[in-house]
């Protein structure tokens, strides 16, 4: 079981840290990725936070993939706030999340089109950076949500939580349900995700605390975000790591993955497996003593906070500067942090007590 000590963390974990990713659950970026400079529009005009909400506009969002259930769970909270907001919603995107080359076609498309404004999960920090700095120049608002691009490269970007206390506290629950001791491994989506980079940047710096002397990290493996092989990578690392104490999976696909493939095998209950997952996905695997505790943000609203994001940037009611706030609805008044990042909140951490309370 969990202790307070997780709770406590988790209870605290800070809203206004950059997460300079972007997922898995979601997706990944490293340190040195980011920019530290705001998005073009920071500088270019002014905000003015009283103008009225512009309504009949048009904004596209850009998931990593479509059918997958975290993004058709994100952005349907997108459209949710879009339509709310009197505009349009449209998704498009490619069925693979490796399809970098497809989604930098998507944004060319959506600005040839002559969308509002773009809200995009980017599947690489620097690749889509040249179709989108296009579309800026011709005027469109960029948003990026879940995982980032570079600074430089969109406006705003709509961060699930704290990369840092993301990354650390996925550590934390699975040190402790190891209890401290054993060989440990990561199972991430692409090696070139933004946020998931980010996370496991974090989670090794994590662990040179010497409260985890005893703790090993073997490998990295990556699924890329496909059930079938974040299967494989799970059966893949029991075979090479006999001796595994637990997997720490940062992404919504690869821990659901990995729970079905706990879940059948004699390693249920034995290996521990944490991360970043759905209730949905996981409900059953909690219950049968697969999984034990896991965590995430809700991402139908951080889907719905990006539209509002979106809308606010095509209001001119914000141009992504540091110290700008803006309404986003149900979900309150948000202010811009350095480097254009908003920050949804704190995640939250499920298991067999509290699992049944959520549906997403």
């Amino acid at each position: 079981m969990r202790t307070s000590s997780i709770r406590r963390t988790c209870a605290a974990l800070a809203a206004v840290t950059s997460l300079a990713l972007a997922v898995t659950a979601c997706g990944g970026t490293t340190k040195s990725d980011v920019k530290k400079e705001s998005g073009p529009a920071a500088s270019a005009g002014e905000a003015d936070p009283d103008a009225p909400t512009k309504k009949g506009l048009t904004v596209g969002f850009l998931p990593k993939q479509v059918n997958n259930p975290y993004f058709t769970t994100a952005d349907k909270g997108g459209q949710k706030a879009v339509e709310a907001l009197g505009s349009t919603f449209k998704e498009v995107g490619p069925t693979s999340a490796t399809d970098t080359s497809g989604q930098v076609s998507y944004v060319n498309t959506l600005t040839q089109q002559q969308v509002d404004a773009i809200a995009v999960s980017a599947q690489d920090p620097g690749a889509l950076c040249t179709a989108l700095k296009q579309a800026m120049k011709n005027g469109v608002k960029v948003v990026t949500y879940d995982s980032d691009t570079t600074a430089d490269c969109r406006q705003v970007f709509v961060s699930q939580a704290g990369a840092e206390d993301l990354g650390r506290t996925q550590v934390q629950l699975l040190a402790e349900q190891i209890g401290y001791q054993g060989e440990i491994a990561i199972l991430s989506a692409a090696q070139t995700a933004t946020n998931q980079n980010l996370w496991i940047d974090y989670m090794k710096d994590e662990l040179k605390d010497p409260k985890y002397k005893d703790v090993k990290l073997v490998k990295v493996a990556y699924g890329n975000d496909d059930a079938q092989q974040s299967f494989q990578q799970t059966q893949g690392l029991l075979q090479e790591h006999p001796k595994l104490a637990g997997i720490v999976s940062p992404t919504t696909v690869g821990i659901k993955a990995a729970a079905q493939y706990l879940s059948g095998s004699k390693y249920r209950g034995k290996v521990k497996l944490s991360g970043l997952g759905t209730p949905n996905d996981l409900r059953s695997y909690v219950k049968n003593g697969t999984v034990e505790a896991f965590e995430l943000w809700d991402p139908a609203k951080l889907g719905e906070l990006a539209g509002h994001a979106s809308v606010a940037l095509a209001s001119g009611q914000i141009t992504g500067a540091e110290g700008q706030t803006f309404e986003a609805g149900e979900l309150g008044t948000y202010t811009i942090g350095k480097d254009g990042v908003v920050s949804l909140g704190k995640p939250t951490v499920f298991d067999k007590d509290n699992i049944d309370d959520f549906d997403f």
